[in-house]
């Protein structure tokens, strides 16, 4: 069982421990895959690894271990399997620490569009606001046992590096490994200095590496703890998902997880036909016809916008009705003007207002900003207009724009440029 890093939702909450320091984790414990593998057309002449094929099929065996059964049975068949790109999704058992679960998932969204009962389209939730997250994604080469190399940034967003294992530590007679607490250590790789650059490695230009992802979530109404996982090396499809993400995120003030509206869509998790262009080994384009995945979002984007709406218009009223209680703000009359009323709370509220999850303040929210090359004053004008003047006093308000700023660490110009694309539209 895999496990996928998430963010949670008003902090960690808890004290360190020996196996807590970490981010918080949620456990993945089963896989939808995109396509098939079929046999060869040499393996397809074999009785014998038709008859395993076939078997393995029907009794809802993985595709790796049904081509083990076929090299076992037919060792002269080094390779029995190939991919094929198909429209619908595959769910095994094989895949499921409980075998029910794809039987459920294929009653309740399994269809027969001719060519059997298969998985087409179906619901998906995400677990967490940030996208790196629910769609974790790498550049990675795989020995026969486990993974050799990976891509990692750097903590500052500004450098690829590539990584792989520690060699596993010897006591002093060298002949016996050292046990190793928390799993095995990683550094950063020797023979290329630890950058990770595509066009120059020699196991990415023999396809050794590959880019390499997977969604991360769950499906309403197939009961689990544990999230679903769908892997993908398509980078058209990861590509197109980030753009709903980003769209979707700022429809919602920065959200993408649970479900997208007050009439609870969800988002959706499909294949389209599409004409997938690509370089050939002669270095000339070509395109070719490919089912990608895709991540729809069929939701009523003006209602998106209304519950946003609404939702800063409850968070600045509630902070008010606190403040009023508390005896942090006053004014003239139960009918002033809300606007006038919130810019006298903000006035007279202290500037370092302590929230649960790390003690995130206004204070810190424009440094960031400034470190990025906002203005305070400019950053304050965007987040207004973005979230509502409440969003400085409610901790999920200030969360909310933590999240934002976090989500382009990588990219502070593109935010700088969203700022003022966002203030020059309103002015």
């Amino acid at each position: 069982m895999t496990k996928a890093i998430i963010t949670e939702q008003g902090g960690s909450g808890g004290p360190p421990t020996l196996l807590g320091q970490g981010p918080a984790r949620i456990p993945t414990g089963g896989k939808i895959r995109a396509g098939i593998k079929v046999l060869t057309r040499k393996a397809a002449e074999q009785p014998q690894a038709q008859r395993l094929y076939d078997e393995g099929v029907e009794a809802g065996q993985s595709f790796d271990q049904i081509e083990r059964a076929i090299v076992g049975a037919l060792p002269q068949l080094k390779s029995p399997l190939i991919p094929r790109n198909v429209p619908w999704f595959t769910v095994r058992a094989q895949d499921f620490p409980n075998p029910e679960t794809p039987k459920q998932i294929l009653e309740a969204y399994g269809e027969d569009r001719g060519d059997g009962h298969h998985l087409y389209r179906f619901p998906i939730v995400f677990p967490s606001d940030q996208w790196q997250t629910v769609m974790p994604h790498e550049l990675a080469a795989w020995g026969a046992q486990d993974k050799r190399y990976w891509s990692q940034y750097s903590a500052d967003g500004r450098v690829r590096h590539c990584m792989c294992h520690a060699p596993v530590p010897m006591d002093n007679t060298g002949r016996r490994s050292i046990r190793i607490f928390g799993g095995r250590k990683t550094v950063l790789r020797e023979d290329n200095g630890g950058i990770c650059e595509p066009e120059s490695c020699a196991d990415y230009q023999q396809r050794r590496c590959n880019l390499t992802g997977r969604f991360l979530f769950f499906i309403p109404g197939i009961r689990s703890i544990s999230a679903f996982e769908l892997p993908t090396n398509s980078f058209y499809a990861m590509n197109a998902a980030i753009q709903k993400f980003e769209t979707i995120g700022f429809l919602r003030g920065g959200r993408i997880s649970g479900f997208l509206d007050r009439q609870r869509t969800p988002f959706y998790l499909t294949k389209r036909l599409m004409e997938v262009a690509h370089i050939d080994e002669t270095g000339l384009p070509t395109r070719v016809p490919q089912w990608i995945i895709e991540l729809e979002a069929p939701v009523d984007v003006t209602a998106l916008l209304r519950d946003r709406e609404d939702e800063d218009t409850a968070i600045v009223q509630a902070q008010l009705a606190t403040q009023v209680l508390d005896g942090g703000a006053t004014w003239a009359s139960a009918g002033a003007d809300v606007d006038a009323a919130v810019e006298t709370v903000i006035a007279d509220a202290p500037k370092d207002i302590p929230v649960h999850d790390g003690d995130l303040t206004l204070e810190h929210l424009l440094a960031r900003a400034q470190a990025y090359g906002v203005a305070a004053e400019q950053y304050q004008a965007y987040a207004d207009r973005r979230w509502g003047r409440g969003w400085r006093l409610n901790p999920h308000g200030r969360r909310r724009a933590w999240d934002e700023l976090d989500r382009y660490r990588n990219d502070p110009q593109g935010y700088l440029d969203k700022i003022e694309s966002e203030l020059h539209r309103v002015s």
